[in-house]
């Protein structure tokens, strides 16, 4: 429990610095380029986010993982309390379902933990329609229900710094990469893993509506194993504060990953 007071407590600290440094005039909106961002990677905010937004997210997943059923759920917030910061708060669920003549003992059903991220946006250029930005999540994996008071709730401690990379070209299309190391430390042992994320997408925005298609391509690489997911994806916009997202996940090797959908509803309020 110390490591999560400690880690918590670094976290906050870098949110009162960064914010301290990126607060801009409130009558001038900075420049901001319109990016398609990935449906199941997504960002922590917008690329050049502007100080008031904010957005909802509610997600429901499910994937087929050797002989049982896994559905997985996440609310999600997100918010820029200044031009280009922004923070986002993560709650998932994972709940597991398997048959009648189930021979082996199902993983627990639990709240996976708890996501707190944030994200700085160093890097706007309209002439090249490009932006970058810095992040990082950490996050508190916890114990199953059913151990509950049988053992530490905080099970492990995931510490992942990102960098983003995005750029929108002619023809609608948008492209971005999304890349950085992660880092896994059990909290009642001294072990710890070594992870490196690399998720590119391209997206192709329809003319004439307000729908978006592409490919979102995330890459796993271990010391033992790579793995590569493929996931199709479209957005399509269901009011002026609403949209909703569906993804199919595509494995390119099922000894490490299983065929997934996972469906987004995103909801923006419109600034004051």
């Amino acid at each position: 429990m110390k490591h999560f007071f400690i880690t918590a407590l670094t976290i906050l600290s870098f949110v009162c610095l960064s914010g301290a440094s990126a607060q801009t005039s409130d009558t001038v909106l900075p420049v901001k380029i319109k990016h398609m961002e990935p449906l199941y990677v997504d960002l922590i905010r917008d690329l050049g986010a502007r100080k008031g937004e904010r957005e909802w997210n509610i997600g429901v997943g499910s994937a087929h993982l050797n002989n049982h059923v896994e559905l997985t759920t996440l609310i999600e917030y997100e918010f820029a309390p200044v031009n280009r910061l922004g923070f986002e708060v993560e709650i998932p669920f994972t709940f597991s379902f398997g048959a009648e003549n189930q021979s082996e003992p199902l993983p627990g059903n639990r709240l996976d933990g708890l996501k707190l991220a944030t994200q700085y946006t160093f890097l706007v250029a309209p002439r090249l329609n490009t932006s970058a930005a810095v992040g990082y999540m950490n996050e508190f994996e916890l114990t199953s229900f059913s151990r509950y008071g049988k053992e530490q709730i905080v099970r492990a401690n995931l510490m992942h710094p990102f960098l983003v990379v995005a750029k929108s070209w002619k023809h609608n299309l948008h492209t971005m990469l999304i890349s950085g190391p992660e880092w896994e430390k059990e909290m009642h042992t001294s072990q710890s893993e070594f992870y490196f994320h690399l998720n590119g997408s391209i997206h192709y925005a329809v003319p004439a509506t307000k729908s978006v298609v592409g490919l979102e391509v995330n890459t796993l690489f271990a010391a033992s194993f790579t793995s590569v997911v493929l996931r199709p994806q479209m957005r399509i916009t269901v009011s002026s504060t609403s949209k909703l997202g569906l993804v199919a996940g595509i494995p390119t090797n099922t000894k490490y990953d299983s065929y997934s959908f996972f469906l987004r509803w995103i909801y923006e309020p419109k600034r004051n």
